[in-house]
């Protein structure tokens, strides 16, 4: 992936790991679009930035993420990068039968959304010179949170769907997947704050020198989240099991 001169989409751009991406791609001259649900939120990201711009999207609603591709797509002809970021979490008690609203919604999110507008895309980005698709996982998707269950499962989908999608769009448009640890964000209560989880900007800047690297890696790894990636490969899964199941 080149790391300037792209027209990048980033979705769920508005907090977290979206923003601190984001912001940090148009640091480096690249033009950046960002969506969320959030419009204040996302207002705030992108003022006093030249060639940011934000667009509100809910990529639960597959009719507006059609109309969002075509309106996108008009008016960034030069898009070639889509980053597949946004997502929600929440914890559940799957011992026993329960209401699974918020767990079908994590799938209809995590995995239907960014499914969707890749579907929505990807004939635009194959036309694109320098043209990748970013999908955002976790550590999760390796060794499962026992207390986020189906989390950890689309996590997990969307590495199987990104290794997939890399073998089809071979020579048309780079697939690389960015598996974070545990990061200081708002996407649990009180993960911003949590002892032993990785402060954002670390984060930020050590997937930038990622990204920097030539070839671009497949998949983009922090070295705080190789003990969740390579513990099936170490048989070290029931250890790092044991020690999520405290968290």
């Amino acid at each position: 992936m080149k790391t300037t001169g792209n027209t990048i989409l980033v979705t769920g751009g508005g907090s977290g790991i979206g923003l601190a991406l984001a912001q940090r791609w148009h640091d480096t001259g690249n033009s950046v679009i960002i969506t969320g649900r959030n419009a204040a939120k996302l207002e705030a990201a992108i003022a006093g930035r030249a060639n940011m711009s934000a667009v509100s999207l809910d990529v639960t609603d597959a009719a507006a993420i059609a109309a969002f591709a075509k309106e996108i797509v008009a008016q960034h002809p030069g898009l070639n990068v889509l980053v597949n970021n946004a997502g929600i979490m929440s914890t559940e008690n799957a011992s026993a039968k329960r209401d699974l609203t918020e767990a079908e919604a994590t799938v209809v999110t995590n995995i239907l959304g960014p499914i969707r507008l890749i579907d929505a895309l990807v004939d635009h980005l194959a036309a694109q010179d320098g043209a990748a698709i970013v999908n955002v996982t976790s550590g999760l998707a390796f060794v499962p949170l026992p207390k986020a269950p189906t989390y950890s499962a689309t996590k997990a989908a969307m590495h199987s769907y990104s290794v997939a999608l890399r073998v089809q769009l071979a020579g048309k448009v780079e697939v690389i997947e960015l598996a974070p640890p545990a990061v200081r964000t708002d996407l649990t209560p009180g993960q911003s704050t949590r002892e032993g989880y990785m402060p954002l900007d670390d984060f930020a800047d050590e997937v930038m020198t990622l990204f920097a690297q030539d070839p671009t890696p497949a998949e983009i790894l922090v070295q705080n989240v190789l003990p969740l990636r390579n513990a099936e490969a170490n048989g070290s899964v029931p250890h790092v099991l044991e020690m999520l199941k405290s968290l």
